[in-house]
């Protein structure tokens, strides 16, 4: 039952051609089966007729006289023996003349007739269909007359079958072809449906399917997934607008919050007292509640998928622009920098995106840090890829997924980062698939640790290459 779970179609319209040739092609056998024998029995029965009758004929006259001259044809039947009790022929036709007699067999007692089936030599593989009859003749006494006719060539050999064969198999064939043509044409209202759901996105329910014209339960599914469709996207937005509102009411009295306590802080009077320590602490967790409001603020910007500014992007500048800025950090950041790898998108967010995962590598690396910017072909065209490295420990794979959801902090980053909010490779990830493209986290094979992959699309790249000093300034120094 496993191995045909493993081997059968995963389609439908598949499963329904093999069904439906399992059906039917059942039924063909016991047709093919069925057929043979009554056509098989048929012909021959026929044929064993048209033979007797022939006899029964010359047997007739036998009873008036004997033959003289050959036995004349009798119903189109050319090979006719008469044969005495010793076995010796004493009258024939022109066809059996000096032969020897069709068959030595006889009728049985209380019975004239007698049929067989032979095969002489002389007939090159053919047989002959042989039906005889016993009567007293005047001229000869008691006889037996036989009247031979070739049998059918379809009849010899398996030619009957190999027809029936042919004949179900271009059956089987047109009912395969129908049975997929017909389920590929009810079917087509599927695919329509099922492209039109893989164009939504969670930041962006606005699409509804199209209702197919059948009138039928497809039409009937896409009204409910639209209805649907309205009812969640009614949903998020009303949630999106929650976190944005209740993002904007909180920036401000944060702010004022963080500017009253550095405003005591700055009190010469304070000293180093337990009061200092705890306005410090507060003001600590103060900042923290600012960072985790600016994220969320962010995040349903992302899902709001706002209009945003598009321009020409080159990571390989963003990267070695925001290395840069980062030239004191504990971490030694290295480069290897690719020109072509430019983009169309929002500069703000790609940049916001880098300082995410850089900063994310900072605090796990041990030592070192390496930037890596190039462009590749992907299996939808041109890509521009942007990695991070880091010595870190790395990441588990079972948790390599998990980490971009938000608020999940791995035990390692609340350790390390006592005051982060998980909100950090969500918003980046955000980034990304709002550019078209993807972000994802695996083992590093540079450094050992964990590595951030970027993908995205590339834009249109305008004015040449970069200069020789360009190409190689950012390179690792490995």
């Amino acid at each position: 039952m496993s191995g045909w779970r493993l081997a059968r179609p995963r389609s439908i319209r598949a499963r329904m051609t093999v069904r439906a040739l399992g059906v039917v092609a059942p039924v063909i056998l016991i047709c093919i089966t069925v057929v043979s024998v009554v056509l098989r029995h048929e012909i021959e029965r026929e044929q064993v007729d048209r033979a007797a009758q022939a006899a029964r004929q010359v047997a007739l006259h036998l009873a008036e006289s004997g033959y003289s001259e050959p036995i004349p044809a009798a119903d189109g039947v050319l090979r006719i023996q008469v044969v005495d009790g010793s076995g010796e022929v004493v009258a024939a036709s022109d066809a059996m003349q000096g032969r020897p007699p069709l068959s030595d067999r006889l009728p049985a007692e209380n019975d004239f007739r007698v049929d067989d089936k032979v095969c002489p030599d002389d007939l090159s593989g053919r047989c002959l269909v042989v039906a005889g009859f016993e009567t007293d003749s005047r001229a000869y006494g008691p006889v037996v007359v036989y009247a031979a006719i070739v049998s059918a060539e379809v009849t010899d050999g398996f030619l009957l079958e190999f027809g029936l064969v042919a004949v179900a198999l271009v059956v089987l064939l047109v009912v395969g072809w129908l049975t997929w043509w017909g389920t590929g044409r009810t079917l087509r209202p599927v695919e329509s449906i099922r492209s039109d759901l893989e164009r939504l996105s969670a930041t962006d329910l606005r699409h509804r399917l199209a209702l197919p014209g059948t009138g039928d339960e497809l039409a009937d599914l896409a009204r409910t997934a639209n209805a649907t469709l309205d009812r969640l996207q009614t949903a998020m937005e009303r949630q999106r607008s929650f976190v944005s509102d209740a993002s904007h009411e909180l920036r401000n009295p944060i702010a004022g919050m963080r500017a009253r306590l550095e405003v005591e802080l700055t009190d010469p009077e304070l000293g180093d007292t337990a009061a200092r320590r705890s306005l410090e602490s507060v003001l600590g967790d103060v900042e923290r509640l600012q960072r985790i409001v600016s994220d969320l603020l962010e995040l349903a910007r992302l899902d709001a998928d706002v209009a945003r500014a598009e321009e020409r992007v080159d990571l390989a500048e963003l990267a070695r622009a925001e290395a840069g800025h980062r030239a004191a950090a504990a971490a030694r950041i290295d480069t290897d920098l690719e020109p072509g790898a430019v983009v169309r998108g929002n500069r703000l967010r790609l940049a916001r995106l880098l300082v995410n995962l850089i900063a994310n590598a900072e605090r796990h690396a041990r030592s070192r840090i390496l930037v890596a910017v190039r462009a590749e072909d992907g299996g939808a065209g041109p890509e521009a890829v942007l990695e991070v490295h880091d010595d870190g420990a790395g990441i588990p794979e079972e948790e390599r997924e998990r980490i971009f959801e938000r608020f999940a902090r791995l035990d390692e980053s609340r350790r390390k980062d006592p005051g982060g909010s998980g909100l950090g490779l969500a918003i980046s990830r955000g980034v990304a698939e709002a550019h078209g493209g993807t972000l994802t986290a695996g083992e590093s094979p540079l450094l050992g640790g964990a590595v951030f992959v970027l993908r995205v699309p590339a834009g249109p790249s305008r004015g040449g290459p970069e200069p020789e000093q360009g190409r190689t300034e950012g390179k690792e120094r490995r």
